[in-house]
């Protein structure tokens, strides 16, 4: 198996995303700045969560995230956390280019994924104060040991295991920090972002779309996805029989005989270049959407877009707005002439 066949496999939340802490040469990061007195006021606040509720007395100031995401929202409103999990990419300190002004000089310890567990000796030593799993997928007895280290809020129980929407992720994050009128604001903005968006693109509202990657032949990614989430945002549709076929989870494999179903006005194909033979297979290549050039292809490795597209975030949306829209525009225009331009 090739090392980049493995990075796909932790990129699908397939490896079950236990998170074992590799702490780099940088030193740690700086405590994050007290909340000001009048965002103390919002306290006690309490946070409920797949295992129950956690309760903040007051604005925490160390804080680990072990949700694949969670950082960004934790940066977005001014905090820098002390320790962030990796999900993939390998940027420096697992923080992408749309999110590096917010880092600033703070070195947060990288906790990276794999198949021994979450260290939970490595994320003591880091001595938090709030420990945040929102986009993940914690077992009962990971949250347990976890809230013994520190307050800790699992995902939601409303959604399947990594499918809290960015928004509750945001403002659930403002909630704890102190700063909810703050994350809502930030949502409303970046949602107005959409709103013009489909706007300005009519073409968009209930075009047939979906997010796929060549994971074991075909892998779609359903709509309790965060990039389901995205294309249904912009006002395309997830077919029901792909919508099913995924079921309760975050997405699903679709043998290369069902590739007709892939016979939409659009396709976001993440990777392309890693499928083990035609894209698609003989299926795929002879449908409209392929022939036509219905096609936008990303590089979710070396190219902050194509990473943006699975990292949906408050802090990566605007940038993924502004890359992405385009080439949906010009695959979906129903012009076979038109060349959609791949990174």
């Amino acid at each position: 198996m090739t090392r980049r066949t493995l990075a796909l496999l932790v990129a699908l939340l397939l490896v079950g995303c236990a998170q074992t802490p590799a702490q780099p040469a940088a030193a740690p990061a700086q405590p994050a700045p007290s909340a000001a007195p009048a965002a103390e006021a919002a306290f006690p606040v309490t946070i409920a969560h797949k295992f129950g509720s956690t309760e903040f007395a007051a604005p925490p100031e160390r804080i680990v995230t072990v949700g694949l995401t969670d950082h960004y929202a934790v940066l977005a409103l001014g905090v820098k956390p002390v320790g962030v999990t990796e999900w993939f990419g390998e940027q420096p300190y697992a923080t992408w280019p749309w999110a590096q002004d917010k880092l600033g000089d703070a070195q947060p310890v990288v906790l990276t994924t794999g198949e021994s567990g979450i260290n939970f000796e490595a994320i003591a030593a880091l001595k938090p104060d709030a420990i945040l799993a929102l986009f993940s997928g914690l077992t009962e007895e990971e949250y347990g040991l976890l809230s013994q280290i520190a307050p800790t809020v699992a995902q939601p129980g409303d959604y399947v295991d990594f499918g809290i929407p960015w928004q509750e992720l945001t403002i659930t994050v403002g909630k704890v920090l102190g700063k909810r009128a703050e994350a809502e604001a930030m949502v409303a903005e970046v949602e107005a972002r959409f709103s013009e968006v489909q706007a300005a693109h009519p073409e968009f509202q209930g075009a047939t779309a979906v997010v796929a990657t060549p994971y074991q032949g075909i892998w779609v990614y359903g709509p309790e996805d965060a990039r389901g989430r995205l294309l249904t945002m912009l006002g395309f549709k997830i077919p029901d029989e792909l919508a099913e076929l995924v079921g309760g989870g975050f997405g699903g494999n679709l043998s290369m005989e069902r590739a007709d179903l892939l016979d939409l006005d659009v396709i976001i194909w993440l990777d392309a270049d890693s499928a083990e033979g035609p894209l698609g297979g003989p299926i795929y290549a002879s449908l409209d959407v392929h022939t036509q050039g219905r096609e936008v292809f990303l590089d979710s490795y070396n190219d902050p877009l194509g990473g943006a597209t699975s990292f949906v975030s408050v802090l990566s949306l605007p940038f993924l707005l502004d890359g992405l829209v385009p080439q949906l525009a010009a695959a979906v225009d129903g012009d076979p002439s038109t060349v959609v331009q791949r990174p």
